[in-house]
């Protein structure tokens, strides 16, 4: 018959005898359907079960890459010191904020992925000391509550180490989140600095200096900062705007910090001319006509070793600078804590020092060999953790926060630089 099939069996047994099973074709044409259909049903079934917790990990990575990382310091910090405007308040100084400070926060941001705090800082500073536009100027250094009782810029001047670190946080965001006006932002700022904050000073090199007005003495004679000039950040600029000015300063770095420095401690204030460079008073007291006044090593310059110790030691210039500077690592080797503050010739004038200071010189001993010393100053800082507030020091001062959040945050891996000053985070 056309419509049927004849499958015939052999079966063994006691009857040993063959029988026929007719099946109509349709029939039979179902039952192979539904039997090949069921086969690749539970092989898929079989895939799917075999790639569901790898698909959960990946989704999972994905998360944790987007989700805000904890980090205990930045949370109480961010608590007691940014309100919800996005403003840093140093409530030590008079409620004052600084350029500075909003750069520090964005940063620490930025660590942790908080955009969100990253954006209400950056918006702040963009409004209140920028005149609405970053584009257009640099922001103001200081912010707070002017003599008339109105809250206001209260120097309008720009301070270079602020601009650096808001361009370098700008760059870094936008790399990092994907976000191309973050980086074109952080372009824009370099590239103004590049005008305004830029000298060449015959002689010596091309340096960065504190801001476009007031470190300009005279004729043939420029007051610098050291600690304005971190080479991670210089070389993270010179990487991203290669035509700029920004390889000079790097390339003439060491010998800002290493002729700056003849005892071997890092200086507040360095003068710059056409016989090098000289440690030197504060821009201020020079105003005053003080220039016989010794120069300190101390609030500022405690950054020049946290910088150094935080940086790539292949990043140019570091390891060069840090052979410069030995005077507090031998300081430290029969002292328990650094000096709040030193002369030029390197004789302590105020020994007991703040404990963010502690927290800075542990990156800069260890890449100075000095574990034992190193140990010693960050046994002394996990010492004055507060328990009430998360900070750290008797009365949990802004500074110190700042100073510490860079140490830790750096030596429990939460962020690292590359020899270009490229930032690597633990949540990327």
């Amino acid at each position: 018959m056309a419509d049927e099939i004849a499958v015939t069996t052999t079966a063994t047994g006691p009857a040993s005898e063959a029988w026929v099973l007719r099946q109509p074709r349709e029939q039979r044409r179902s039952r192979v359907k539904a039997e090949r259909g069921g086969g690749v049903r539970r092989k898929w079934s079989q895939v799917v079960a075999l790639l569901l917790p790898v698909v959960a990990g990946l989704v999972s990575f994905q998360a944790g890459c987007r989700a805000e990382q904890q980090w205990p310091l930045w949370q109480h910090y961010r608590e007691r010191f940014l309100d919800s405007s996005g403003r840093i308040i140093d409530h030590s100084g008079g409620d004052k904020t600084t350029s500075e400070g909003q750069a520090y926060g964005m940063f620490f941001a930025l660590v942790v992925n908080d955009r969100k705090s990253f954006d209400q800082m950056l918006r702040w500073t963009e409004d209140n000391l920028a005149g609405g536009d970053l584009t257009a100027r640099l922001p103001a250094w200081k912010w707070g509550k002017a003599e008339d009782g109105s809250w206001r810029q209260l120097d309008s001047n720009s301070a270079a180490d602020a601009d650096l670190w808001l361009a370098y946080d700008c760059l870094e965001a936008g790399r990092l989140w994907n976000d191309d006006r973050l980086t074109k932002l952080g372009l824009v700022l370099a590239d103004r600095m590049s005008h305004s904050e830029i000298s060449l000073i015959p002689g010596l090199g091309t340096v960065l200096i504190p801001g476009p007005t007031g470190f300009h003495p005279s004729p043939d004679k420029w007051v610098l900062n050291p600690s304005y000039m971190p080479p991670q950040v210089v070389a993270r600029l010179r990487q991203q705007l290669p035509g700029g000015p920004w390889s000079s300063v790097l390339e003439d770095l060491p010998v800002v910090l290493s002729q700056g420095a003849p005892s071997g401690f890092a200086m507040d204030w360095v003068a710059g001319d056409a016989g090098g460079v000289h440690p030197s008073s504060s821009p201020d007291v020079l105003a005053q006509g003080k220039a016989g006044t010794p120069a300190l090593g101390s609030y500022d310059a405690i950054r020049v070793y946290l910088w150094l110790g935080i940086a790539d030691r292949d990043t140019p210039g570091v390891s060069d600078s840090l052979q410069a500077m030995p005077g507090m690592a031998h300081y430290l080797a029969g002292n328990a804590t650094p000096p709040a503050s030193v002369d030029n010739s390197g004789s302590v004038v105020e020994a007991n020092s703040p404990v963010g200071f502690s927290a800075a010189v542990y990156p800069y001993l260890l890449a100075m060999g000095e574990q034992k010393a190193a140990k010693s100053q960050m046994d002394r800082v996990d010492a004055t953790l507060d328990s009430a507030t998360g900070l750290y020091g008797h009365n949990g001062d802004y500074y110190d926060q700042n100073l510490v959040l860079f140490a830790q945050g750096w030596k429990e891996g939460r962020f690292r630089f590359d020899r270009n000053g490229r930032l690597k985070l633990k949540w990327r």
